[in-house]
């Protein structure tokens, strides 16, 4: 039987799924058959067919293409695919692993050329959000049963969601979804025509480094180099160091690594921070990475005292001089780190600090800016980079990228390194060539090719950046200001919680208002079983996962509530008030689609759509509020989350 007859025999029905609407139609919707009543798997499959045609795909190859995705589109919208469901087609072009240059041209007619091209490229085909999950570690896999990656977040919209989790990871927004998968078809488009892999890959992530230099208003010779996550920068930082002075041993001075990532004590000494990398090596998790001068020692400066208080900025930067100082005089390289910001929005040392430390000290030692919450103007970003300082940052922070999108933006002296030596061999287990400017001698020793995957995701992120940058100073921080009530009323409104305090954000005079907001809002709990502690960083976790589910089957006396999903910021841990052991504290931030306006409310006036953001940030506080106060019952049964509401849980419920 012909694929496309397959195709057609195909009887999948998807409810809650209206073509016209959804994101993964938005770049094809013009090439949809015209009153063509087919069900959302057929039009998925004719509408990206036609694309590829139309630019310029051999239609064998476009059909057999747009199959692959259609499959996996498929896998996406349906719980449970019954046998009597499975078309032939169905399953080898959803595999992970081509079914074959014979089986391809069996399938769908193909010369013996074309088979054999569609087999080469076939880890490049496939949907925006499959293609996303690749190029990052166990982090980004999909959990079978939730369909959510280990941020408790999806690659594809979740536009049910409330979220105020970009201190953490948000789930794709329909205008980063759609960016992601117009990069896609492009790149899928090419490949077809027979360019080379690597130079279509390479051409992706080039324009990925143009939109971030064209956001951040980098000038010539400064460089940008794309990385899997904010953790994957600071093994670069160290990498770009090396280039300056391999003769020397490293200190490296970081600021509250316990507020960054925990994997960044590891990769600040050029050892393996998990137990695989972004490219797919299975690696020993603190082991020592290949080429990475052994001898590199840290020194960890903490932003809190032992009580768990924001130390005074001024002994933090006492601190952190005499640590600098004394390693120069000894004869090291130094990398001192600055935080902007940190996971709980604290910002250390100054800017005006920096400065002082680069007049007394020269280029002796590099600066690296940790700013991988992203929350800063490109003004502020150009500071630093004045300074000689790399500037790490993320677009899936603030911006509300998909997760695992990275960037460290290289100062003209430090982008010069590049141009000799060479990086350490481990390097390749992290990064290919394209994630480095073109013209790049010390990272020759890479394998060529890119990391697609991470191109896409930040293809996604650059969307909701360039949203952002068209919001006027003046409005984000009226929005800001709004959010931070909301914020202040949801606590104060619900028994248990208490606002952690929070020190001012200055960094210059030049400073733009919103800039200065708070919008990292962090917070303790204290459950009615057990209040005379708050709750403990496992417990906090539990209360980050039941807001993300549907908790409607156990608690159906409040179902307006209890069945929304809230995904909010991972717990942190910290110091117990009462000084034993250590608290999880959880976070809600505001991030940059509630200034520039989340795409699903895009019907709404801006008055009106803030009215309803802000209402949702109530909704999160009591659905806290209901958790804490079915504790025992929620233990119990201990429910888990599912991309959609209900599906998961109301089984197991009846179950």
């Amino acid at each position: 039987m012909h694929p496309a007859t397959q195709l057609a025999d195909a009887t999948c029905q998807f409810s809650e799924f209206h073509p016209a609407h959804a994101p993964e139609f938005a770049v094809l919707r013009k090439h949809l058959p015209e009153g063509a009543m087919l069900s959302p798997l057929l039009l998925r499959y004719e509408a990206e067919a036609g694309w590829l045609i139309a630019h310029g795909a051999e239609p064998g190859l476009a059909r057999a293409a747009a199959a692959r995705a259609a499959a996996l589109f498929a896998l996406n919208e349906t719980d449970e695919l019954g046998a009597e469901a499975e078309a032939p087609w169905r399953v080898p072009m959803a595999a992970e692993i081509s079914p074959g240059p014979l089986r391809l041209a069996a399938l769908f007619g193909l010369n013996a050329d074309a088979a054999e091209r569609l087999h080469e490229v076939w880890g490049l085909l496939g949907t925006a959000d499959a293609l996303m999950e690749t190029g990052g570690d166990i982090r980004l896999a999909r959990d079978p049963k939730t369909a959510l990656n280990g941020y408790g977040c999806s690659h594809r919209p979740r536009p049910w969601a409330i979220t105020f989790a970009s201190s953490t990871a948000s789930s794709s927004s329909a205008r980063g979804y759609i960016a992601a998968d117009r990069a896609r078809l492009a790149v899928t488009a090419a490949l077809l025509r027979g360019t080379p892999i690597d130079k279509v890959v390479a051409a992706c992530a080039g324009k990925v480094r143009q939109g971030i230099a064209k956001g951040f208003g980098l000038r010539p010779g400064e460089e940008i180099i794309l990385a899997a996550s904010g953790t994957d920068t600071e093994l670069l930082a160290l990498a770009l160091t090396h280039l300056a002075g391999a003769d020397k041993p490293v200190l490296n001075i970081l600021i509250a690594p316990e507020e960054t990532g925990r994997g960044v004590p590891m990769a600040a000494r050029g050892l393996h921070f998990a137990v695989d990398t972004a490219l797919g090596h299975d690696v020993t998790c603190e082991a020592p990475i290949e080429g990475f001068r052994p001898d590199t020692a840290l020194a960890n400066i903490s932003l809190r005292d032992a009580s768990g208080a924001v130390r005074a900025l001024s002994v933090v930067e006492a601190e952190i001089e005499a640590a600098l100082a004394g390693a120069l005089a000894a004869g090291r390289r130094v990398i001192l780190h600055g935080l902007d910001l940190s996971k709980t929005g604290l910002l250390a040392p100054s800017p005006a600090f920096l400065a002082h430390l680069r007049q007394l000290y020269g280029g002796s030692f590099d600066i690296v800016l940790d700013a991988c919450q992203a929350r800063l103007s490109p003004a502020a970003v150009r500071a630093y980079l004045n300074l000689g300082a790399t500037v790490l940052v993320t677009g899936s922070k603030f911006f509300t990228g998909p997760p695992f999108a990275g960037a460290a933006l290289l100062p003209a002296q430090i982008a010069a390194r590049l141009q000799t030596g060479t990086l350490p061999a481990g390097l390749a287990a992290y990064f290919n060539r394209a994630e480095f400017p073109a013209d790049a001698p010390a990272a020759r020793g890479l394998p060529e090719g890119g990391n697609y995957g991470l191109a896409l995701r930040w293809h996604a992120a650059l969307a909701e950046m360039h949203a952002l940058l068209r919001v006027k100073p003046a409005r984000r921080a009226e929005v800001l200001r709004g959010f931070a009530q909301a914020v202040e009323r949801g606590i104060a409104a619900t028994p248990g919680l208490a606002l952690l305090p929070a020190p001012a954000i200055f960094r210059t005079e030049a400073d733009e208002p919103w800039e200065r907001l708070q919008s990292i809002f962090t917070f303790s709990l204290r459950a009615p079983h057990a209040p005379e502690r708050c709750l403990t960083p496992a417990q906090a976790r539990q209360v980050y996962v039941w807001l993300n589910t549907d908790l409607s089957p156990w608690l159906p006396e409040q179902p307006e509530v209890a069945a929304r999903i809230c995904h909010i910021g991972q717990p942190v841990p910290l110091v117990q008030p009462e000084g034993e052991g250590q608290m999880g504290a959880l976070r809600v931030s505001a991030g940059a689609r509630l200034i520039s306006g989340e795409p699903t409310h895009r019907t709404l006036r801006p008055r009106a759509r803030l009215r309803q953001e802000f209402a949702d940030v109530g909704v999160v506080f009591s659905k806290i509020g209901l958790i804490l106060a079915n504790w025992a019952l929620l233990s119990e049964v201990n429910p888990s989350p599912s991309y959609r509401p209900g599906r998961l849980n109301r089984s197991r419920a009846n179950g």
